[in-house]
């Protein structure tokens, strides 16, 4: 029969934390991270510099006239049109943010707090539409509202969302029959 001390002589102590490989390992790890952020970021200027062929954008008229709708939410982003995975970085176009929208006979105003504001005049105005993606934000169907425009000789797709959802639709209602009635008058003179 074992005596308790021969028992307690045989066990051996619990392994004492190796602190300079666990220290090593966060800081390899730290590093890792680093500079996967640093290559994002790197990414991120190279497509904003593959861009610069885009124009400046347009500054908002001294007198834009009255406004026809008004709506405060989320700037998504914007890309070439018809590829909603292209996002557009130039001139701070891939910065999301607040944004508070006006729509007036001169075109749209997008005002940006934090971001470089711009407007879209009205002549450059192509489509409207509710659609439940743009680069980086997937939403239910119809929860974005794209607004198709000529910047340059490039088509844009602009991603909006509205605080009130609902208001989405008298936007696309209007963005679109503002483009019919001046197609119609530019080709009746």
């Amino acid at each position: 029969m074992t005596t308790f001390v021969e028992l307690a002589a045989e066990k051996e102590s619990a392994d004492v934390t190796d602190w300079a490989a666990r220290l090593g390992w966060v800081v390899g790890l730290l590093l890792f991270i680093a500079l996967v952020y640093w290559l994002m970021r790197e990414g991120w200027k190279w497509r904003g510099t593959l861009q610069s062929d885009l124009p400046e954008l347009p500054a908002a008229p001294s007198d834009p006239g009255p406004a026809t709708l008004e709506l405060s939410g989320r700037y998504h982003g914007s890309t070439t049109a018809g590829q909603w995975l292209d996002r557009i970085v130039a001139h701070g176009l891939g910065a999301r943010s607040r944004v508070e929208l006006t729509l007036s006979d001169a075109g749209i105003d997008v005002v940006r707090p934090g971001a470089s504001d711009f407007f879209i005049p009205a002549g450059q105005l192509r489509e409207a539409r509710l659609d439940k993606g743009i680069a980086g934000k997937v939403l239910a169907e119809g929860g974005l509202l794209i607004v198709t425009w000529e910047h340059g000789e490039k088509l844009l797709d602009s991603g909006f969302r509205s605080d009130h959802a609902a208001e989405q639709a008298e936007w696309v209602e209007a963005i679109n029959t503002m483009i019919k009635t001046s197609t119609t008058e530019g080709t009746a003179r």
